[in-house]
């Protein structure tokens, strides 16, 4: 809590939402902006707000000059004004229970208007039932927007859930070491925002995805225990909730394993949930890659509630149906999902949850239900009465399978999954379920048939999957780490490569040769060269943290400054033209409008 004595200034001695009964008889001065205002002829009473709450204050002729309630009467909202009065107790019938500070009022004696305001393109002050303007207008008055009450606490936690990082992370032997904005340009992951060099032309910086090389070379230089509260940016095409610029919480240790890791991350989230009024378990449980994918669909699966997948390809083997046929044949599997009690959904529900799956590629799912102990549905005609036990369908059940190769089938069958725990009310408020999910591939194979890092190519590979990677490449797990809360990836991290020979081999597989690495990661190379511990990290989505212990729905709830899915910031108009001059400045030559 922030000591008020801190708080006080030449304008005020006390917040607004700080007044209690405990105050009564104090002459105080406070300041903040016109809340709402009420006029009941004669009798005039303003709310007063600053980021600690409200307080009612009256203006009586009884003890306020008249000069002073024809201020009063006439400020506009949102303006900001500086009051001073005494502290009195409200009747009992007269309180309000909707404010902390609901008890007291201040009867004012003087009002002066330092910051008149013009009528607030959106309101601030909602009443019951109002709805909150369309998000893009009020992105478009941020600064308005931002003095509402549930953005402010938002703000308010994410900066109570910094300052537990940091304590957590300090007293842990860890050091806060700030890495570059201006780095050099990387050949992997999303597209990098580029900063042109007027001293170097034809030179660029790039704006950091993340401080990954850096905190390496830390690990390489003895700086053992490393964080950092870092800005990343990725020039990525648009999507509904992802940010241009966003803050993650960066971690990287010497001389550790995978439990190393782990168990820091389990105490530093048990932390941060703590702080926000919650209590988790630990240790998490622990998941492969595989066996993620093969029971949920996903490497993120919420495991709030059950309705796992089931591998029904042995039902349907030999059976005379072109769909499951035609799978099998080509390598792919039948696999589905058992939803208790929805065999009485109409087909129109059915129909919604078959539009999910063909978004993420199937045909279409194949339906069956278990009713009176008979096996139904339009798909039942292709299989014998004993399908239904064979499935492990009970009375009522909903049975939608997918029919296609494992990764488009799993993904298809989890947007399922995730609807109908969805419909069934299996997600309740207040479950907190964490998860390690480990042993991702080392490797994932492009449309092309190229081979690209799965992570990123300083993952280190499984000590026991070494000798395939030339072989068998994507059969070989790495030593990779995702942690999952409630179906949301919150962090992702790996033990890193510190043999410089392996880093080396690695390169080559993904195709990147000698002169290429040099190039590239010759500064890494060079380091690990010189004697590399052993070395792991991870880094947590700071932003999709606070956004998840707010209660809010998207990044921006969180964010004070966000830009809007399409990357503008519109109340300041980013991205804009600049002169020609200053452009010719950067070297850059200047095209026209797109």
């Amino acid at each position: 809590m922030t000591d008020p004595r801190y708080l006080i200034t030449s304008l005020r001695t006390h917040q607004c939402g700080a007044l209690r009964t405990e105050h009564v008889g104090q002459r105080v001065k406070l300041a903040g902006w016109v809340h709402r205002s009420r006029d009941l002829g004669g009798l005039l009473f303003l709310d007063l707000r600053d980021r600690s709450g409200v307080v009612q204050v009256s203006f009586d002729p009884r003890f306020t000059p008249e000069e002073h309630r024809r201020v009063a009467s006439g400020v506009g909202l949102e303006s900001v004004v500086v009051v001073e009065g005494e502290v009195v107790a409200r009747p009992a019938e007269m309180r309000n229970a909707d404010l902390e500070s609901g008890d007291v009022e201040i009867h004012a004696s003087s009002i002066s208007v330092p910051g008149p305001a013009a009528t607030p393109a959106i309101p601030v002050a909602l009443g019951k039932g109002e709805k909150l303007p369309a998000e893009e207008l009020r992105l478009r008055y941020r600064y308005l927007d931002l003095r509402r009450p549930d953005l402010r606490g938002n703000l308010i936690l994410r900066h109570r859930l910094l300052q537990r990082t940091r304590a957590h992370l300090s007293d842990r032997g860890f050091l806060e070491i700030e890495t570059p904005i201006l780095t050099r340009p990387t050949p992997e992951g999303a597209r990098d925002y580029l900063v042109p060099s007027r001293v170097h032309p034809g030179e660029f910086y790039a704006l950091p995805q993340s401080p990954q090389l850096y905190k390496q070379l830390l690990m390489v230089s003895g700086f053992d225990r490393y964080f950092q509260i870092a800005r990343c940016f990725r020039d990525e095409d648009l999507r509904a909730d992802r940010q241009p610029e966003f803050t993650q919480i960066d971690i990287e240790a010497s001389f550790v394993s995978q439990d190393d890791i782990f168990a820091l991350g389990e105490s530093m989230l048990a932390a941060l949930w703590a702080e926000a009024g919650h209590e988790v378990e630990t240790p998490f449980p622990r998941m492969t890659y595989a066996e993620a994918f093969e029971r949920y669909g996903t490497d993120r699966p919420d495991l709030r509630y059950d309705l796992e997948l089931f591998d029904a390809s042995d039902v349907f083997r030999g059976v005379d149906f072109g769909i499951t046929r035609t799978a099998l044949d080509q390598g792919g599997r039948v696999r589905g999902i058992r939803i208790p009690g929805a065999a009485s959904w109409s087909r129109k529900q059915v129909d919604e949850l078959e539009v999910l799956a063909r978004g993420a590629g199937v045909g279409g799912l194949l339906r069956l239900t278990r009713v009176n102990g008979a096996l139904g549905g339009q798909h039942a005609k292709f299989l014998d009465a004993s399908a239904a036990d064979r499935l492990g369908l009970a009375e009522g059940d909903l049975c939608l399978l997918a029919a296609a190769p494992h990764r488009i089938g799993s993904a298809a069958l989890d947007r399922v999954r995730q609807e109908s725990a969805a419909r069934l009310g299996f997600i309740r408020p207040g479950d907190h379920r964490f998860l390690w999910v480990t042993s991702f591939p080392l490797f994932a194979r492009e449309l092309d048939g190229s081979l690209v890092a799965e992570h990123h190519p300083f993952t280190a590979p499984d000590p026991q999957d070494i000798d395939r990677m030339e072989s068998e490449p994507e059969s070989v797990r790495s030593l990779a780490y995702d942690a999952v809360y409630n179906g949301t990836e919150l962090a992702s991290g790996s033990i890193r490569i510190s043999d410089p020979a392996l880093q080396r081999r690695l390169f080559a597989r993904l195709g990147i040769d000698e002169e290429t690495a040099r190039a590239r990661f010759g500064f890494l190379l060079e380091a690990l060269r010189s004697g590399a511990p052993p070395h792991g990290g991870i880094a947590f989505g700071f932003d999709r943290i606070a956004m998840l212990l707010a209660g809010g729905t998207s990044l921006r709830d969180v964010i004070a400054f966000p830009k809007t899915a399409a990357a503008r910031a519109l109340f300041e108009g980013a991205p804009a033209t600049v002169p020609i001059d200053d452009l010719e400045a950067l070297h850059l030559e200047h095209r026209g409008t797109p």
